[in-house]
C-alpha cells in the first residue's frame, strides 16, 4: 500500500518496472528522466553491480495532481533482471502500488518472458498481494528491433504467452526510441491512482 505523509499530505505512490534481464527496464527510466525532467524533483539514482547494470534501483518522482486533498508523489523503480537477483527483486516488491512488466519482443526471449512474469507472479504472493489485482500494465519493448531484420514475436504470441488470463492494457514499445514508453507510464500512473483512490474511500 502506497505510504501516505498524513501532516504534509502527501501520498507517496511505488511504481516499479519488472521483467527479464536487459530488456528494457532501465532504458524506459532513464528515457522517461530525460523526458521528464522539469518535473523531476531528485536525482536518478542507479546503483550498479558486477554482472547487473542495475541492482537495486532508479529514483525518480515527480508530482501529479491531488487525490482527496493529498498530493500525489510517484517514485519509478527498476529490479535487476538477472535471476539470482531475485532476493532484491522481491525487495524492490514491497510496498509496489504499480507495475509495468517490460517483456522483450525478441523471439529468443520468449521463454525468459514467461519465467520473469511467473516468478513476478510468486514474489507478489509472498507479500500476500496479487498479480490479477495490483494495477499492471504490460509493455513488449524492443519493436524497432523489426527493422535491423531480428526476429520478433508477433504481438498475437505476446498476447497469448503473458495476457491471456491477466488481460491487462498492453502496449507495443521501444524504450530507446521513445516509442510508447510516455504512454506505458501515463497508463500505469492513472490505473494505480484509480486503485489508491478506492482503497482512500
Amino acid at each position: 500500500m502506497s505510504f501516505i505523509n498524513l501532516r504534509e499530505k502527501i501520498v507517496q505512490v511505488k511504481i516499479v518496472y519488472y521483467g527479464p534481464g536487459r530488456g528494457g527496464k532501465t532504458t524506459n527510466l532513464e528515457y522517461i528522466n530525460r523526458k521528464f525532467s522539469k518535473q523531476i524533483q531528485s536525482e536518478m539514482v542507479s546503483l550498479k553491480t558486477h554482472g547487473d547494470r542495475t541492482l537495486f534501483f532508479d529514483f525518480l518522482p515527480f508530482n501529479m495532481g491531488q487525490i482527496k486533498g493529498y498530493e500525489l508523489k510517484i517514485q519509478l523503480y527498476t529490479v535487476p533482471g538477472q535471476v539470482k537477483y531475485n532476493a532484491t527483486r522481491k525487495l524492490v516488491l514491497k510496498g509496489v502500488d504499480g507495475i509495468v512488466f517490460v517483456a522483450d519482443a525478441q523471439e529468443q526471449m520468449r521463454e525468459k518472458n514467461i519465467r520473469s512474469l511467473n516468478q513476478l507472479h510468486e514474489n507478489l504472493r509472498d507479500y500476500k498481494e496479487s498479480i490479477f489485482r495490483i494495477p499492471l500494465v504490460l509493455q513488449y519493448n524492443k519493436v524497432d528491433l523489426r527493422n535491423q531484420g531480428i526476429p520478433i514475436l508477433p504481438i498475437s504470441i505476446l498476447e497469448k504467452d503473458l495476457n491471456s488470463k491477466l488481460k491487462v492494457p498492453s502496449f507495443e514499445g521501444s524504450a530507446l526510441t521513445g516509442y510508447n514508453v510516455a504512454e506505458t507510464l501515463k497508463k500505469i500512473i492513472s490505473s494505480t491512482v484509480v486503485s489508491i483512490q478506492k482503497k482512500l474511500q
